[in-house]
């Protein structure tokens, strides 16, 4: 079974993001970035797959700016066996994303496709549902646990009101959470091995794909800063502040 995991760059979870003077996105210039957590996830999950004799090969691929080849090889140091890399110099929103990664799915023929549920910087939690559409594939999201067996992926996902169980008949999207696996880290030696696996480079010209965007950002600023909190002397006066301060009562 052949497994593709979409993959993404992202700022760095230690780093404190800032917002740029003019409030037209995020500061970039300098910051580390990393492979999106979500996604160690799922490539941790494709690589426990492959060594359990389930899977016979992981394909890595993510779409962005040249410098996306990092995590690439980041993911191919973690288990992965070979890379795609989506040249891309504009901005790729949710929808053009799962666009491309249709068109690469539609070469490779991977028998399931395993995205982490969520990127950390947009969070947007859109992608694996709108390629799952565009392949009129079955999906499994937020995905706590994954048995394959017998043609089909039996996902137990993390609901508001608890677990649920689906089963899903291959070929079939996963989007997974962060209870399904603990990510292992790259070793040196595996490292160094990353660097001679074949990491193939498409364009959005050769995939014929339409990633106009479809919504303008007008500002991007930054959360209202916290406010000291207080000490009530007794429940009566927390309720009058619930009540005349909070509004919330």
């Amino acid at each position: 079974m052949k497994v593709l995991v979409a993959v993404k760059r992202v700022i760095d979870f230690n780093v404190k993001v800032r917002v740029k003077g003019d409030e037209s996105g995020v500061e970039l210039t300098n910051v580390k970035m990393a492979l999106n957590p979500f996604d160690e996830i799922a490539i941790e999950e494709a690589v426990r797959l492959k060594e359990a004799g389930t899977a016979t090969e992981v394909i890595i691929v993510s779409a962005g700016e040249p410098k996306a080849q990092e995590q690439i090889r980041t993911a191919l140091a973690l288990g992965g066996d070979r890379g795609i890399h989506i040249a891309a110099d504009v901005e790729l929103q949710p929808l053009a994303v799962a666009k491309l990664l249709k068109a690469v799915i539609e070469r490779e023929n991977p028998e399931l496709v395993i995205l982490g549920k969520q990127a950390i910087d947009d969070d947007a939690n859109q992608t694996g549902q709108m390629l799952a559409a565009l392949l009129n594939w079955p999906q499994g999201t937020f995905a706590s646990k994954l048995v394959l067996q017998g043609g089909e992926a039996t996902v137990t996902r993390e609901i508001d009101g608890g677990l649920e169980t689906v089963a899903l008949k291959l070929p079939a999207v996963i989007t997974v959470d962060l209870r399904l696996n603990e990510p292992r880290y790259a070793s040196l030696p595996n490292i160094m091995k990353a660097k001679k696996k074949p990491l193939d480079t498409l364009t959005i010209d050769e995939l014929g794909v339409d990633v106009a965007p479809r919504h303008t950002t007008l500002k991007v600023t930054e959360p209202p800063k916290r406010a000291g909190g207080a000490k009530v002397a007794d429940v009566a006066e927390l309720l009058d502040k619930l009540k005349s301060e909070a509004k919330v009562l």
